[in-house]
Formats: C-alpha cells, sequence, structure tokens
C-alpha cells in the first residue's frame, strides 16, 4: 500500500515538475524572434516529446487525471505562443501534426474505457485556439477532418442503421464532445463547432447525428435508441439533446438555418429509428422551452394535424403534472395555438378534439392497466391516476383562466 502511495506520489511530482518547464519554455518563447526559433527547435526534438508529451490516459487516479489535463492545457499554451509568428496553416501542421501520432487522440485507435485522451486533447485544442478568429477556426476545422477522416466516419455511421455499429456511435460521441464541444469555454463557441459538424449534412443526417452526440445513454455505455421508442424517459435522459436543439434553434438567423429547417430536423428526429413513445417527444418540447413547443404544435395546426398535436398537448400535460412544472404554462400553451385557428368554429373543433383525446387517452391506460399483461404493466396504473391528475389540473387552470379573462372584460365595459 505504501509502496504504491509513494509511487502515485512520484509521478505527480514529476508531472507537476513538467508543467513548470512547460509554463516557463513557454513564457521565454515571446522573448524574440530567435529565442522563439530556438524553442520551435527544441520541441521539435524526439528527446524532448518523449519526455514532455505524456500519455498516461489509462485508469489514472483522481488527481494524476487532473494534472494530465492540466498538462495539456500548459503544452496547448507552449505551442500558442512559441508558433504565434506562423501563419495558421503552418501552424496546425506543425502543432497537431507532432500529437497524431498518439493513438488515444485518434478516432477508433483506442478501445480503453474510461480513457482520457480525448478529453486531454480537447483541452489542448481550447487553448490553443482560444482568441482565434472565426475564419481560422475554419480552418482548424477542416485541418482536423483531413487528419482524422472525421467527416468520412460521420458519414458512415450516420448511413448504418441506430445502433448497428454501437462502438463507432460511442467513438465518435466521445470524440466529438470531449475534443470540440464540450472544452468551449460559452455557448457561442460551443455552437460554432456544433454548426460545423451538423451544417455539411442532409436534415436526416443531421438529426441522426445529433441523436449521436446528445442522446440518451444506456448503462451499458451504447446509445438508447430503442428506449425512446419503447418508453417514456425522465426528463435527465433528454435534457442534452434538448439544450443541443436549443443552441441550435434559439436564433435561427444568425446560424443561418430557419424555422422550417428546425421543424424538419425534429420531425427527422423524433422518428429514428422509429416513431419515438410520445411522452418522450412531448417531454423533449417541453424541455426546449415555450417558443420552441409553440412552434412545432402551432405548424402542426395549421397543417390540419389536429389529431397529433391533441395526443401531443395531452402528454405535455401529462409530463408537466410528472415532472412538477405549473400547469398554467399548458394552459397558456394551448391558449396561444387556439389563436392560430381564424374562426369560431375551427377554434371549438380543436378544443373538442383535445377533450376526446383526454377521454382516448385515459381509456387507453384503463386497458392496459386492466389488461395486466403489458410490457411496463407495473407503471401503467400509478400513470394513470397522474393522468387524471393532470387532467383535473389542467381543467381547474383552464377554468380560472376563462374566469379571470371574463372578469377582466366586465370590467372595462
Amino acid at each position: 500500500m505504501c509502496q504504491c502511495i509513494s509511487i502515485e506520489a512520484h509521478l505527480l511530482l514529476v508531472l507537476g515538475l513538467i508543467l513548470i518547464i512547460v509554463l516557463d519554455i513557454s513564457v521565454l518563447s515571446m522573448v524574440s524572434k530567435d529565442i522563439t526559433r530556438n524553442v520551435v527547435d527544441y520541441i521539435s526534438t524526439l528527446a524532448w516529446k518523449n519526455k514532455t508529451i505524456i500519455q498516461r490516459f489509462h485508469q489514472p487516479s483522481c488527481l494524476e487525471q487532473r494534472s494530465t489535463i492540466e498538462h495539456y492545457r500548459s503544452l496547448g499554451l507552449l505551442f500558442k505562443r512559441c508558433t504565434l509568428l506562423l501563419p495558421t496553416k503552418d501552424r496546425l501542421k506543425f502543432i497537431l501534426g507532432r500529437f497524431s501520432q498518439i493513438p488515444c487522440f485518434m478516432l477508433e485507435h483506442c478501445l480503453t474505457p474510461d480513457c482520457i485522451g480525448f478529453s486531454s486533447c480537447g483541452v489542448f485544442l481550447q487553448t490553443l485556439i482560444a482568441g482565434w478568429d472565426e475564419l481560422e477556426c475554419h480552418r482548424v476545422f477542416n485541418f482536423l477532418c483531413e487528419l482524422t477522416n472525421l467527416l468520412q466516419k460521420i458519414g458512415a455511421v450516420i448511413t448504418a442503421k441506430p445502433g448497428a455499429k454501437w462502438h463507432q456511435e460511442l467513438q465518435l460521441r466521445l470524440f466529438c464532445r470531449q475534443v470540440l464541444l464540450d472544452p468551449q469555454p460559452n455557448q457561442v463557441e460551443h455552437q460554432f463547432w456544433l454548426v460545423q459538424l451538423l451544417k455539411p449534412l442532409p436534415m436526416v443526417s443531421q438529426a441522426h447525428l445529433l441523436f449521436i452526440l446528445y442522446g440518451p445513454l444506456r448503462p451499458e455505455g451504447s446509445l438508447g435508441w430503442q428506449d425512446l421508442v419503447e418508453r417514456g424517459l425522465p426528463h435527465s435522459a433528454l435534457w442534452d439533446l434538448a439544450k443541443a436543439i436549443l443552441e441550435l434553434f434559439g436564433q435561427v438567423e444568425v446560424k443561418g438555418w430557419n424555422t422550417d429547417s428546425m421543424l424538419a430536423v425534429l420531425e427527422e428526429l423524433t422518428v429514428i429509428p422509429q416513431p419515438w413513445h410520445v411522452e418522450n417527444i412531448a417531454r423533449l418540447l417541453v424541455l426546449c422551452g415555450s417558443n420552441l413547443c409553440y412552434t412545432v404544435l402551432a405548424s402542426k395546426a395549421l397543417s390540419g394535424r389536429l389529431t397529433e398535436i391533441s395526443r401531443l398537448i395531452v402528454y405535455i400535460v401529462l409530463v408537466c403534472e410528472k415532472d412538477g412544472y405549473h400547469m398554467g404554462w399548458a394552459v397558456k400553451l394551448v391558449q396561444q395555438i387556439s389563436k392560430v385557428f381564424s374562426t369560431v368554429p375551427e377554434k371549438l373543433c380543436f378544443i373538442q378534439q383535445l377533450e376526446n383525446m383526454f377521454s382516448e387517452v385515459t381509456r387507453e391506460f384503463f386497458e392496459f392497466s386492466v389488461a395486466g399483461n403489458h410490457f411496463e404493466d407495473r407503471e401503467i396504473f400509478p400513470t394513470l391516476c397522474i393522468l387524471l391528475d393532470s387532467r383535473a389540473h389542467f381543467h381547474t387552470n383552464f377554468i380560472h383562466m376563462f374566469l379571470q379573462q371574463e372578469l377582466h372584460r366586465l370590467k372595462e365595459m
């Protein structure tokens, strides 16, 4: 035990000393052009590389992991400073060429679980390009794509049947998130990299890649493609996906997308690999917030898909009750959607369809509960009870809103 502790302490001491040396060299490289050239020559030697490019990425202790991450942050600063006078293309060739030989930095080269290679690479890259303008970052992305064959690997995975290449899906998710997306310090830079990954793809492929990057993971590590089809998942399983959608489409005019493309991506997303369980679609819309939820439902209303939006609203009401959202939010949503219809008969038809759907969904849950042989038999009766409570709370809030509006109208008379 003591020997193990002493070995770890020794490794941490070595890492700490190397970290200090790297930081000192990075400061020294900014003194003059001659010194910069000497530093570049020095860090180009094989001896320096073997001593300084640490590759302890597998099963490190927490302290070792933090030290390794900080070491690669310092290396990013060193290479940033000592290549400052070179054109972007030459900088990238000099810098990334030295790290392309590290298996743990490359897609599908390391099969070790919990490897921190991608995280180390991400911290290095983020430190290196901090402050670079958009054009330079485009060059970084293109250079990385050439170095790793990223776009070809994306194409191979998203054209396969969901889950058929589960290892490649997970590798792609880890690489894109830990190298390009998660290390970014703010939303604007995170958006930039997400857009670069999605923009070259058609809508259906964008939806497929979004799921790979941010869809729910199963306990064994594979993506939960079929889980979204078979049963309702908790909000935590859909939260990352909702945040990514909001990032992309919260300000569509900035990203070059429009409302139609947003709706198309969402339509494609919620049928991969098959149409999702309605509760999951409803929960994703609730997590995406009022504006996006209204836009999706209003679009369906204008297309005459009353049955579909009525079922979605019933499940949105159920989700509000299950997840603790105020029912007044769902009531206001229904009120907004009713304004999409231009005539009173159309509005009444919508409300009637919604009421009929409440009864239909309640009857479905009751029949499943009575049958007693459904796959999720244990959850059906509690969900039925929650649905009845949600229906009561929804209608109470609906009537309260109507009475308030009527009282306000009488006061104005």
